[in-house]
């Protein structure tokens, strides 16, 4: 056996060669009909075209940049430790003394602690959300941790 002697599985049948005249049996209308919007050529219109009706895209509300935003979405102001060395040993770092040393993005938000860094003083940290690592560096160093509800 030889590579040209291999034959597909299934029976191969030649491609109907549309327009080429009456005796090839597709002339003329090719197979088409006779006039209207599927008898021409790029017909079907757009991807989006629904045939009258409004467009999907059209019928959803306009909104700019990312898209849609969850109404329950909470953005957390992001604190990392490295960024609390500016703080004296024993002082207590809350959301209001964050706001005046000018480290929260937009002071409406709640503070998360983040664990990047290290703490050297004994800071009393009272915040929305402390991660784990963060908790056990501030404690590690003899601060205290306070969750805010």
């Amino acid at each position: 056996m030889k590579l040209n002697d291999l034959k597909p599985n299934f029976p191969k049948k030649p491609r109907k060669r549309l327009g080429h005249g009456i005796s090839a049996g597709q002339g003329k209308t090719a197979g088409r009909g006779t006039k209207g919007q599927n008898s021409r050529t790029g017909s079907g219109g757009r991807l989006y075209r629904q045939g009258g009706n409004l467009p999907f895209f059209r019928r959803l509300p306009f909104v700019r940049g990312k898209g849609f935003t969850p109404p329950t979405e909470v953005n957390f102001n992001e604190v990392n430790l490295d960024q609390l060395a500016a703080f004296k040993a024993n002082a207590v770092v809350s959301p209001e003394t964050l706001s005046d040393a000018r480290l929260l993005r937009d002071p409406r938000n709640p503070v998360a602690i983040l664990g990047r860094g290290e703490v050297k003083a004994a800071l009393k940290v009272r915040a929305h959300r402390v991660t784990k690592s963060a908790k056990d560096k501030i404690e590690a160093a003899g601060g205290s941790v306070e969750l805010i509800g």
